[in-house]
């Protein structure tokens, strides 16, 4: 496949470019790469090293995304690269977030293959994510123009630290976010992530000014973001400037990558969670990483089971005509 020029940078003096696509603003000097591991400065122009070149294509449940009010029980085709802006020591897929371009085995699977295989397979949508799609952002482009020409949704499961520039020519062909809003503490975001909170705030309002269906992921790890005040906080903030009816996934935390020695989730944490998001005044609110009823959709007013979801499968809709069957409240989501 042809080398592809990446999008979004400025020449400085003797070669050096800088990359303009994440808050990181990448000073990047000729032979070298980016923060993120695969944009490089080859004779004075920045190029994609992965455009076309994902190391994982999967059909997946939209539910995995996590995506519970957006086409339920449908298939999403799924793509990532290698790269990612963040160095999270929790990284669940730091085996290919963190891994060096050519370190990988990758797929030869350009955006109008990636269409046809969404269209063979009868996906609905396509899903940028596993790794962080801002640093695969060219080849996500092409793809979700394309997709978009053939009535397939895009969808962007992403950590959110994205340029404006970039996130509102996406917002021109995305259809759903997922976000993971990893704490509301940019204290967390340094320590754990190497990165900053206030970027994912700008990008989660943006996402919602442009009426693109957002969920937000909130992955809860003991003694570092799950203390009573700092999950409040983020509840707040996310009724206060987007929406109480967005829905809200807190997610079970596992040992791994440089986190080994941290304590799992308990149950009762995410529980506790749970109730503090609802008390705020959250609508829509699932646990995530943990077999329990809490990943059913219940209707805001009378109660009523209206999803029954057994991990990534749907048992039972009772929603019709954007509805609750029971009392007729209007439940808020994309569901056909």
């Amino acid at each position: 496949m042809e080398r592809k020029e990446a999008s979004l940078y400025t020449k400085l003096k003797n070669n050096i470019l800088q990359c303009e696509l994440c808050p990181r603003y990448c000073i990047i000097k000729e032979d070298e790469i980016g923060n993120c591991g695969v944009r490089k400065n080859i004779n004075g122009k920045l190029y994609s090293l992965v455009y076309g070149k994902p190391v994982s294509a999967n059909i997946d449940p939209i539910e995995k995304k996590p995506l519970y009010h957006f086409l339920p029980g449908s298939k999403s085709f799924s793509i990532g690269t290698v790269g990612c802006n963040f160095h999270c020591l929790n990284c669940q897929n730091w085996e290919i977030s963190q891994a060096k371009f050519d370190g990988v085995t990758s797929i030869d699977l350009p955006p109008k293959k990636v269409v046809e295989q969404s269209i063979k397979y009868k996906c609905k949508s396509i899903s940028y994510t596993y790794t962080e799609p801002t640093v695969f952002y060219e080849y996500m482009l092409d793809t979700a123009k394309l997709a978009k020409k053939k009535n397939i949704k895009n969808i962007i499961v992403s950590n959110g630290f994205i340029n404006e520039k970039p996130l509102l020519e996406l917002c021109k062909y995305i259809d759903a976010a997922n976000i993971d809003l990893k704490a509301f503490d940019d204290n967390f975001y340094k320590k754990i992530c190497e990165a900053r909170l206030e970027p994912v705030l700008n990008t989660l309002k943006i996402l919602y000014k442009k009426n693109i269906w957002l969920e937000i992921t909130n992955l809860l790890i003991p003694k570092l973001n799950d203390k009573d005040k700092q999950i409040k906080e983020l509840c707040l903030w996310i009724k206060e400037n987007l929406d109480e009816n967005i829905p809200l996934h807190f997610s079970r935390f596992f040992p791994m990558h440089k986190a080994k020695d941290f304590q799992a989730t308990s149950f009762e944490s995410l529980e506790n969670a749970y109730v503090i998001a609802k008390s705020v005044g959250l609508k829509y609110v699932y646990l995530g990483n943990i077999a329990s009823n809490y990943e059913n959709t219940y209707c805001p007013n009378c109660n009523a089971l209206l999803i029954e979801r057994s991990s990534f499968l749907i048992n039972k809709i009772n929603i019709k005509n954007n509805v609750c069957s029971k009392c007729n409240k209007k439940i808020v989501g994309i569901w056909k």
